[in-house]
């Protein structure tokens, strides 16, 4: 069975790969900036702002899975956070590289986490893999930095898999445990006018397309990593309600009072991105989880 060394392995998306993975048989390793102890899984101390690597987390690997990167929502978007954001992205691609060309090492793949700020903010425009980033706000700057130095891993790896990921659906982390407490007052809230695209993924699709393009050859290059079927703010917010059974009032939140309390990065809820999933369905890839409401109650229901 392959051995696959796992980079941001105990973040929320992290975590859930790691459990299935092992599941599956596969040898792992990780790679934390502190000492860990995960049953089954080999843990190997690494520091990407000095550019450390334990070097026997290299042996044996065949295939490298980057999901590093600091919490885009983690803190407000000052210069010294967005260094932070920037840094964590693309130094440990470039750590990557560096590492295996000096320990002559050719990996069957490296499959590395992007997001679909990648796009900007593009209104209806149904956006693919081959839409070209509109280069506007910082988002758009740290996808474009973030995948410009996955590019250098082509020269390491068979194959180069860039999954440009959406909104994470699971209640163990990320935009939705931000937005579930106000509904348990049966007050929901939508952004703006509530009509830009929220382009969505289940956790669970979301670790299966990892696998799937760690198992299929096949699968190289960019994928957009959402759910076939996007939909907007508003519609994302009545949903909720439906999965939670709740009549709740969907009150809006105006844009300045956005702008006004998180800055710049009030661009992550007020953009719009419709985003299709047609490349990596048509290379046959099956959604579990294709409707949001459906999906909305799977892992509240579950708690994943």
């Amino acid at each position: 069975m392959s051995k696959i060394l796992i980079a941001g392995g105990t973040g929320l998306v992290g975590t859930h790969l790691t459990n299935q993975l092992l599941e599956k048989g596969y040898q792992l390793s990780l790679l934390s900036r502190k000492e860990r102890s995960i049953e089954g899984v080999q843990n190997f101390q690494w520091d990407v702002n000095k550019g450390t690597i334990n070097p026997e987390a290299f042996e044996g690997i065949d295939h490298v899975i980057n999901l590093a990167g600091a919490g885009i929502a983690d803190g407000r978007w000052t210069e010294k956070y967005k260094k932070v954001l920037l840094d964590s992205r693309i130094k440990s691609a470039e750590l990557f590289h560096n590492e295996l060309t000096k320990r002559n090492i050719q990996l069957k793949s490296y499959i590395t986490a992007s997001a679909i700020g990648y796009y900007g903010d593009r209104k209806d425009e149904m956006l693919t893999e081959s839409t070209p980033s509109d280069g506007d706000g910082f988002m758009v700057y740290c996808c474009e930095q973030w995948e410009e130095a996955g590019s250098l891993m082509k020269n390491v790896s068979d194959r180069l898999v860039t999954l440009r990921i959406g909104i994470v659906l699971s209640t163990q982390g990320g935009a939705l445990t931000k937005m579930l407490p106000s509904y348990a007052a049966f007050v929901g809230s939508y952004f703006g006018d509530g009509q830009q695209y929220y382009s969505w993924i289940h956790i669970d699709d979301l670790v299966n397309m990892i696998i799937y393009s760690l198992e299929n050859k096949k699968i190289d290059g960019t994928y957009n990593s959402v759910s076939p079927n996007p939909v907007t703010n508003k519609t994302f917010a009545n949903a909720i309600g439906k999965a939670l059974e709740k009549s709740a009032l969907i009150v809006p939140v105006p844009s300045f009072a956005l702008r006004l309390a998180m800055g710049e990065m009030a661009d992550v809820v007020l953009n719009s991105n419709r985003v299709s999933a047609d490349k990596i369905v048509s290379s046959g890839f099956q959604f579990q989880f294709p409707a949001l409401v459906p999906a909305l109650k799977d892992v509240v229901e579950r708690k994943v």
